[in-house]
């Protein structure tokens, strides 16, 4: 079978490597195997090829395959296993290894896709809706009953683009930032009801601060972090929230420049990998508004582009284009 692996850490474009592997062992009680026909390139899938997840720089024993969501057909069932069937089209997060053409994977992580989504959306019903869900909770946590404006930060991202809409429909005052005017642009016609301000305009942090009625924001939803921090930091009232869920930007902040204490704010990084702590009820309540997500909203779970897996190169380098819109995915047909 065909799969993408590194043997080391580093950027993708230069430790990733299509190779030809063993087919997975026939599924266990309580398994599945998946024939893998579309999977998504999340940034923490690169983050994870970098080693920047908290691994250790190091040689694997064997080699790594990325990627834990995507979509595919159902080829075996392991003893026990009854809520699917072999030919039934599946989503499945996080199963290790989807950057291959066939895994085996727990049943309990592999949900049937309803009929009325598309493979390409079925390849992103999950992460990102779940990813949704982890800030939305974060948010009113956050707020402890006080609710407040909430900045976000890479607003044009697929995650940021549910989060619009998700502010729409709660009424939550969100203030989204970009970083580009085209980009701004974009999101304005997208999410008209919402303010949008890149931070290339010089004057961003007082837009912000208009924008969010002369105080500060209660929350900050941050998926860029580096130097940006102490910016969004000083955006913050006191006694504000900074969620932090991922690492686009480059440079740092120290934190002892943040005036944490003084300000009674805040910092608290939120990983949708938390998401398995959460009950086996919850986890499938998650799941269940995920599929209604899929089916009633495919607007909003959006592909850049598909490419072969021959051709991880070039989705990769696609990942990281400015100006993408939408999720970049690798597929591969039925044998």
């Amino acid at each position: 079978m065909r799969t993408i692996a590194h043997d080391r850490y580093g950027e993708a474009d230069q430790v990733l490597r299509l190779s030809e592997l063993p087919r997975p062992p026939v599924p266990e009680a309580g398994e599945v195997r998946v024939r893998v026909l579309s999977r998504p390139i999340h940034p923490g899938d690169l983050a994870g090829v970098r080693g920047a997840l908290g691994a250790t720089q190091r040689r694997f024993a064997r080699p790594r395959v990325p990627g834990l969501e995507g979509m595919g057909l159902v080829e075996t069932v392991g003893e026990d296993v009854r809520h699917l069937r072999p030919g039934q089209r599946v989503a499945f997060f996080p199963v290790p290894g989807t950057w291959s053409e066939l895994l085996t994977a727990p049943a309990e992580l592999v949900v049937p896709v309803p009929e009325a989504v598309s493979d390409e959306t079925a390849a992103l019903m999950l992460v990102n809706p779940l990813t949704l869900l982890t800030l939305l909770r974060a948010v009113e946590e956050a707020q402890h009953g006080r609710p407040g404006p909430v900045i976000q930060t890479a607003a044009g991202s697929s995650v940021g683009k549910l989060v619009s809409a998700a502010a729409l429909r709660h009424d939550i005052p969100l203030v989204n930032l970009v970083r580009s005017d085209t980009g701004a642009q974009t999101l304005r016609r997208r999410f008209p009801g919402l303010p949008t301000i890149s931070t290339a305009d010089a004057d961003w942090r007082n837009q912000v601060r208009e924008a969010s009625g002369g105080r500060g924001a209660r929350v900050v939803l941050d998926a860029v972090g580096g130097s940006l921090t102490g910016e969004l930091i000083g955006l913050l009232e006191d006694g504000g929230t900074l969620v932090t869920y991922g690492r686009l930007g480059s440079g740092s902040t120290a934190l002892e420049s943040l005036e944490l204490t003084p300000r009674a704010l805040t910092v608290r990084g939120v990983s949708i990998e938390r998401w398995m702590t959460r009950t086996r009820e919850e986890r499938a309540e998650d799941i269940a508004f995920a599929a209604r997500l899929a089916a009633t909203a495919p607007e909003l779970l959006e592909a850049a582009a598909a490419y072969d897996l021959a051709d991880f190169a070039e989705a990769v380098d696609h990942v990281r284009r400015p100006g993408k819109n939408g999720t970049v995915l690798l597929t591969s047909t039925p044998s």
